[in-house]
């Protein structure tokens, strides 16, 4: 029971590794507060946690809005007296060729996944820094680290939270606070689309090493150790779970 006693919000878990994550975080004994845009199926995940003896409860949150932020984290803490854990996972894909992509599909990207983040660690942070603990874990994805083609919003925002998962390190070190960021490579919904469509699955396919997509559950002890003990000297990081696919 790695995380026994600890609190954790998950954005974007109403789904794939964020609703794996919270999985894993409440079989570790942690407290969870299941947070996404589709409120209904985030309690859902969390009744099915609580029917198997877990602590955990559904929020509805558009993270890219400060207000809906705010009242989120006074809902958990309200809920649970604390929080001790933040996973930035919540994100959104708006694909489009450079020279077609709109602004709303540009900036609807950066909202949810470089402001939401900011604005959840900023919402937890007074809290963590006041009990001078508190673990940090957002989302990058290979996209972040070397590009795509089709989606320079999502690769841009991605490659963001690589230097907002660093500054927010050096920044909160010396409250007791550890941030870093896990890069995955798993079949969930938002993949759908590179793993089935003919003209993108061989092509990424070729890409990993290990020769497949990981599940959800395969990506999520590797978020249970960023958030546990063991992870103290651990800050600033970006670990790729990716089966190899950004090995340089």
């Amino acid at each position: 029971m790695q995380l026994a006693g600890k609190v954790a919000i998950v954005t974007g878990a109403a789904q794939g590794i964020g609703a794996a994550v919270a999985r894993a975080y409440a079989a570790e004994g942690a407290r969870v507060a299941l947070v996404d845009l589709a409120a209904d199926r985030a309690e859902a995940v969390a009744a099915a946690m609580r029917a198997d003896g877990a602590e955990a409860v559904g929020i509805g949150c558009d993270v890219a809005h400060r207000d809906d932020v705010d009242a989120m984290v006074a809902a958990t803490v309200q809920r649970f007296g604390q929080v001790d854990i933040l996973v930035n996972n919540a994100g959104i894909t708006r694909p489009a060729m450079l020279h077609k992509m709109t602004d709303a599909q540009w900036d609807s990207v950066l909202a949810v996944h470089v402001t939401g983040s900011f604005h959840c660690l900023q919402a937890v942070a007074p809290g963590m820094m006041e009990r001078n603990y508190g673990r940090v874990i957002n989302v990058t994805s290979a996209a972040g680290l070397v590009g795509t083609i089709g989606q320079i919003n999502y690769s841009t925002a991605k490659a963001a939270i690589v230097g907002f998962t660093m500054s927010a390190a050096r920044e909160l070190a010396k409250s007791g606070i550890v941030v870093n960021a896990v890069a995955p490579g798993a079949a969930t919904p938002m993949t759908d689309t590179i793993r089935t469509d003919p003209r993108f699955r061989d092509k990424y396919l070729e890409r990993i090493p290990v020769g497949r997509w990981a599940e959800p559950q395969e990506i999520a002890p590797v978020f249970v150790f960023l958030a546990s003990a063991g992870a103290a000297f651990v800050t600033g990081q970006v670990i790729a779970a990716d089966g190899g696919m950004t090995i340089r």
